[in-house]
């Protein structure tokens, strides 16, 4: 196998591959945004040219910021084994900003999560100037208020040259406008798994659906949820936050973005929002926390809905919030609640899950598997059904992010990379993770992911799916309960993909002509991604 050769690259490491190469030389000539195949070495592209500018810029620093820690930690571990270079500096909110401001000492490779540089920068304390090149990990961030578009922002100032990379841009081609306007790119580098000089290292990728029946019991808590939902859907329709009587989502999330700057305006005006607004308010609220519990019956199952209940009847500064009082009064909730008292039964979705894993790994016992799951409750009770099974070959264990909620601590940076590391060795061989495990780890020895739930971002799942077939085949199975909005959720996902494909085809082809030009309104779509559930 020929390896790269560079006075700046370790001999024997980097593996020499043609549109690598390609790839790497047009980055080192112009800001570029890469979009490439999970599997397919971006992490290598960029350390390509990161050699190049360690050698043509020898006293000026390089940047390389990835979206978590755990991935902020694998690119410094890639960096010190491939460059001939100082230890890479790691930047992270662990460190305190006057403590990072002395570690800051040109020439230096520095890798940080991009919320550190971007408080850095709003501070006057970080020297963007020293740094000749500065890569994006995961670039499909850089959009709404994301710290990637500060820091982009920000080197219109320089000379630094940008390498932005990603696997999954979206569909929308007003977001791939905005990542290419808020990060000064100049050229668009696309490769897909049909271009002739990647096919050689495409190892397929088995996708197949498992559909699961919603028990009769869930389907009748389901009526009185949606029950509830389209009697406040009605009420914003008619107040005109609405345009039909029906909604999903993200109809109303984007109500609730409306009503919150109705109501900021109107104080910023000194005044009160008026009675209608307010209604509105109520409504939307109380409409989101149905559609949430009906999501949780359908996806999830009865005891997720119990406890999300439970949660709201808890109270906040010594009171329920009025939101959930109304929510919790509502005479369906009240029924609800009722039915669920007497009801003793898991989703079906949790049994199969564990038997695709177990048989899995009693067929090849030196596999590895990645259960993606979308609440942490759910894979708390995955983890928990593993470990009673009696000798059972899965060792599992959850992978979670930081962040607490209430009594659920996460996991601290150094845990999860301490999990990855008994995941690769094979001590624990089944990661139960959520959203933290879709973007970037380096696993190259996964050979089944597992979806509990279908996700309706194509972004997401094509970051899910590429946790396997890097280095040979790998298998995907999505769980599906027949009937629900699972099915709608994947084959939305699916679609957008499709025009993603599309979509970025024309992007090329455009991109040859020209710069892209930027996007033609705000990009709403993104700041609704980016809102929470309730």
């Amino acid at each position: 196998m020929p390896t790269v050769s560079h006075p700046r690259i370790r001999p024997d490491v980097l593996e020499e591959r043609a549109y690598q190469t390609s790839i790497a030389d047009a980055a080192i000539r112009a800001n570029t945004l890469v979009v490439l195949p999970t599997g397919l070495g971006k992490t290598a592209i960029a350390l390509r040219v990161a050699a190049e500018y360690l050698l043509i810029h020898p006293t000026r620093s390089i940047l390389f910021m990835a979206p978590t820690k755990p991935l902020v930690a694998q690119h410094a571990r890639s960096v010190a084994q491939t460059l001939f270079c100082p230890p890479p500096l790691v930047l992270t909110g662990e460190i305190s900003p006057e403590r990072r401001q002395t570690l800051l000492s040109p020439p230096q490779v520095v890798v940080a999560t991009p919320q550190v540089v971007a408080n850095d920068l709003a501070q006057g304390s970080f020297p963007l100037s020293t740094f000749s090149l500065v890569i994006f990990d995961e670039a499909h961030r850089a959009v709404g208020d994301y710290p990637y578009v500060a820091i982009g922002q920000a080197l219109r100032d320089t000379d630094a040259r940008v390498l932005a990379m990603t696997a999954s841009p979206g569909s929308q081609l007003d977001r791939v406008r905005a990542v290419w306007a808020n990060l000064g790119i100049e050229h668009f580098e696309l490769r897909s798994a049909a271009d002739a000089d990647v096919t050689p290292y495409i190892f397929g990728t088995q996708v197949e659906t498992i559909e699961v029946p919603l028990p009769a019991e869930v389907r009748q808590l389901t009526v009185l949820l949606r029950s509830v939902e389209q009697r406040q859907t009605e009420i914003l329709h008619r107040l005109g936050y609405l345009p039909g009587q029906e909604a999903g989502r993200r109809e109303l999330l984007a109500a609730g973005f409306t009503l919150r700057r109705e109501v900021a305006a109107a104080r910023k005006r000194g005044e009160n929002p008026d009675g209608r607004v307010w209604q509105a308010v109520g409504a939307q609220a109380v409409a989101m926390k149905a559609l949430h519990g009906l999501i949780l019956a359908e996806t999830q199952g009865v005891e997720a809905l119990r406890k999300f209940l439970e949660g709201r009847g808890e109270k906040k500064n010594g009171r329920v919030r009025p939101s959930d009082r109304a929510f919790l009064g509502d005479p369906d909730i009240v029924e609800l609640e009722r039915r669920l008292a007497s009801l003793d039964l898991e989703h079906p979705k949790l049994a199969k899950a564990v038997e695709i894993v177990t048989q899995e790994l009693e067929g090849n016992p030196s596999a590895r598997v990645i259960l993606f799951a979308h609440y942490r409750q759910t894979a708390d009770t995955l983890v928990e059904r593993f470990s009673h099974q009696p000798d059972s070959p899965v060792r599992a264990a959850r992978f979670v992010g930081q962040a607490t909620h209430g009594t659920d601590t996460g996991l601290s940076q150094k845990q999860q990379v301490d999990l990855l590391d008994r995941f690769r060795s094979g001590e624990v061989n089944c990661l139960v993770a959520t959203s933290v495990g879709e973007e970037g780890l380096d696993i190259p020895s996964t050979d089944l992911v597992v979806f509990y739930e279908p996700v309706p971002d194509e972004v997401r799942s094509i970051q899910r799916r590429g946790r396997t077939g890097r280095f040979r085949a790998g298998r995907v199975i999505v769980l599906i309960t027949a009937g629900t909005r699972d099915v709608g959720t994947f084959q939305s996902a699916r679609r957008k993909e499709q025009r993603m494909h599309e979509m970025l085809e024309k992007v090329e082809a455009q991109s040859r002509k020209g710069p892209l030009a930027p996007p033609t309104r705000p990009t709403v779509q993104s700041t609704l991604d980016e809102l929470p559930s309730p």
